[in-house]
């Protein structure tokens, strides 16, 4: 695969603190990185990103992640890895991310399931997550950014 360009948010530079404020905003919400980390993985499995992927693997293991887990998340519902609140989280980032799968795009029950195991504050922090996951992921799957940098 060959780079259509860089990622618009190095040609545009300006865009990039912004970027990187929400990022800083959503990990002081109270979420363990972990989590936050597994989030951003699912995410970016199902946007097909691979520099998200790939580099969200080496993230996750720098927050303490197994290999044994970062191999599950495809499978999440099927592994006994996931506690029940890790599980409520990689739902919602299922739903947040295939918004157009169904009319309901993020139905009551994944919602009521992800607050009883996260306050406000960490719910807005994985609101967060992984709505800045899907905007790197279209950058990134757009302009065709190849797997292997690690940021």
């Amino acid at each position: 695969m060959q780079t259509r360009m860089k990622n618009p948010a190095m040609v545009l530079p300006e865009a990039l603190p912004a970027i990187q404020g929400m990022l800083e905003a959503a990990k002081a919400g109270g979420v363990p990185q972990a989590t936050l980390e597994l989030v951003h993985l699912r995410a970016s499995q199902i946007n097909g990103c691979s520099y998200c992927v790939h580099g969200g693997v080496h993230s996750a293991r720098k927050a303490g992640e197994s290999d044994e887990r970062l191999f599950a998340v495809a499978a999440w519902r099927d592994a006994p890895f996931f506690t029940e609140a890790e599980r409520a989280a990689l739902a919602l980032a299922e739903a947040v991310t295939r918004l157009s799968d169904r009319t309901d795009p993020v139905p009551d029950e994944v919602w009521n399931e992800a607050a009883r195991h996260f306050d406000e504050g960490q719910l807005a922090s994985l609101v967060l997550t992984i709505s800045i996951t899907n905007l790197f992921n279209r950058l990134n799957v757009t302009t065709r950014q190849v797997a292997g940098p690690v940021w």
